[in-house]
């Protein structure tokens, strides 16, 4: 294909606007004119002819290095590949109508011999919905990846080349987060000091019911309440685009993850602690919860259960409270999966929430899928439960829905996970007991489990743990009489010099002591025996 480089001028005739070309009496003038290149591609579909085109170079030398650029480009395609030959004709085209840089050649090379666009203009944002149209993962854990897409990283990145997406876009983007994150904080003391002041303005009178007119207008036209962007959503943005970036590698756009590498505050997962007696009255005193995860005692958890002996769903607090089931997991059990002659359940299953629907899906992972034996006490639990729903079945007749489910509503059909979890709530303040979220049931079993001796590595399978660190790591905390049977162990073991003299002051304390209380009841008999002989008078 043809391309030459040539001079032209671009003076024009004061009179018709029309370049003068060569023409122009200049045109010999060393620097006067400027060097433009054209090279042939090849023809479009319907035949017509297209060229790269470009100028504005102040030397041949480097309008030539240009040139022979482009015709390296060209190179690439064998000459027997006509497809490649249309890609790269097509991305010089778009480049020299576009007046942007030429590409690479070996970068281009391996684009095109990886199948991918030859021109990098593809965006963070598109491709994060490419990303996400190919997600085969179950309804709610893609509707997470599309929040932290559309709230997140499309208003920060979107617009941002993929191939030129660094670890320092990254790092402001967070740092964009915490400050947003403190105009939040401000803004909502902002409205809620507000709205305390509102609460406070008398309702009658006409100056008043003025002010207090005046100062809702204000409160509406304040941003509305906002949540801030904890540690925890942060490190799941980051999570999401490292795995949309991983996938860009392992497709060969990109060689570089910079998601791997920004670094931003690490979350501090709170520990499970014991409602112990001085917890508990603290809490009492200002209604605050020492930890975010908190475990009732055996005694509390016993005091809970009988207190809903009667509700309709004991037998599954029953469950969670003793063999640790998810939320989730106990409202989706089949009976089908449940072999009580065998003492035994196997967990297949789950109901998880996407927004406020319900959908079944499989357990999130491979180690959800676990075989849990059951006590007798809990199989007899789940025996009287069977019974009753057989005849909530009979009272409902045609009206029933038959889920196979364990655990239902009055006519049969799906729990849903948030009212369960509402109406749990609900019981443990009616019950006076310190507060505990439903999941909070779940790490009770854990500690309960641990503290009775059982093997860490059982209480990790019972509990659908994909590893026992996972188990060691969350229940560090004990229950307060198996952490000092641990202590007196421990103490016992070490002999201590210092130890057996304080025992033995002790004992010789306790001998004088002795020794003086004998002293004093000898000396009131003695008193006493000779206020009976003294003479009366």
């Amino acid at each position: 294909m043809k391309g030459s480089t040539y001079r032209r001028c671009s003076c024009r005739d004061p009179k018709t606007g029309k370049e003068l070309g060569t023409s122009c009496p200049k045109r010999n003038s060393k620097n006067h004119c400027t060097y433009s290149i054209r090279q042939e591609l090849s023809p479009r579909a319907d035949g017509s002819r297209r060229s790269f085109a470009r100028g504005g170079y102040d030397s041949r030398k480097a309008a030539q290095a240009d040139l022979d650029h482009v015709r390296a480009l060209l190179g690439l395609a064998e000459s027997d590949d006509p497809e490649g030959t249309e890609l790269i004709s097509a991305m010089l085209a778009e480049v020299s109508s576009e007046k942007t840089p030429l590409p690479d050649v070996e970068e281009t090379r391996r684009r095109l011999n990886a199948g991918q666009d030859l021109v990098g203009s593809l965006t963070v944002s598109e491709w994060l919905d490419r990303w996400l149209a190919g997600k085969r993962i179950r309804k709610s854990g893609v509707s997470r990846y599309e929040t932290d897409v559309r709230v997140h990283l499309k208003p920060h990145i979107g617009d941002r080349r993929l191939d030129r997406l660094r670890v320092s876009h990254l790092s402001e983007m967070f740092t964009a987060i915490t400050d947003a994150n403190a105009e939040i904080l401000e803004q909502n003391a902002q409205r809620r000091a507000a709205v305390e002041e509102l609460a406070s303005v008398p309702w009658k009178g006409l100056g008043n019911r003025a002010r207090r007119k005046a100062m809702k207008t204000a409160i509406d036209a304040m941003p509305p309440f906002r949540r801030v962007t904890g540690p925890s959503t942060r490190q799941h943005v980051k999570a999401t685009l490292r795995a949309a970036l991983n996938e860009a590698i392992g497709q060969q756009i990109i060689t570089f993850n910079p998601a791997s590498h920004v670094e931003i505050d690490p979350v501090r997962k709170p520990k499970a602690l014991v409602w112990t007696d001085e917890r508990v009255a603290r809490w009492q005193q200002t209604g605050e919860k020492p930890s975010p995860v908190m475990v009732w005692t055996p005694e509390q958890t016993g005091a809970f259960l009988d207190f809903v002996a009667a509700d309709r769903l004991y037998a599954m607090w029953h469950l969670v409270a003793f063999r640790g089931l998810r939320r989730g997991e106990a409202c989706g059990q089949p009976w089908s999966e449940t072999n009580l002659d065998r003492h035994s359940l196997t967990v297949t299953g789950q109901l998880v929430q996407d927004g406020w629907d319900v959908e079944a899906s499989e357990p999130k992972t491979d180690s959800g899928f676990r075989v849990v034996a059951l006590d007798d006490d809990t199989v007899s639990v789940l025996e009287r439960h069977r019974k009753q729903q057989e005849a909530d079945r009979a009272e409902w007749g045609p009206a029933w829905v038959d889920t196979g489910l364990v655990f239902t509503q009055e006519d049969g059909s799906w729990l849903h996970p948030g009212k369960v979890t509402d109406l749990f709530e609900r019981l443990v303040a009616a019950s006076g007991l310190p507060p505990i979220r439903l999941h909070d049931l779940r790490h009770g079993a854990a500690t309960l489990m641990l503290a009775a001796g059982i093997d860490v590595k059982i209480v990790s399978d019972t509990l659908g743990h994909s590893d026992t660190r996972i188990t060691r790591d969350i229940y560090q905390s004990v229950l307060p009489h198996v952490g000092k049977s641990s202590a007196e162990a421990t103490a016992k073991l070490v002999p201590l010099q210092r130890k057996a003299e304080a025992e033995k002051a002790a004992r010789k304390v306790a001998k004088a002591a002795q020794k003086a209380k004998e002293k004093a009841k000898a000396q009131a008999k003695a008193e006493k025996k000779k206020a009976r002989k003294k003479p009366k008078k």
